[in-house]
């Protein structure tokens, strides 16, 4: 039960940070003082950590890229 909990909390976490990630950036496709490449570290530290499946990993990675 309490591993439950942990990988709920990491989870929540995870959710949270990244969505702050993508919505930093402003109208010119600039994100403040992080970098586009720390933030693709970040999501594949959140994926090999299990936070994200695949596919979310794959749409937020492809979000922050620019594809649709």
């Amino acid at each position: 039960m309490k591993k439950i909990q942990i990988a709920s909390m990491l989870l929540s976490l995870c959710v949270v940070f990244l969505s702050g990630c993508v919505a930093i950036g402003n109208r010119d496709g600039h994100h403040g003082s992080t970098t586009l490449g720390q933030q693709l570290i970040d999501l594949q530290k959140a994926r090999d950590a299990g936070a994200l499946s695949e596919a979310e990993y794959q749409t937020q990675r492809a979000k922050l890229l620019g594809h649709k």
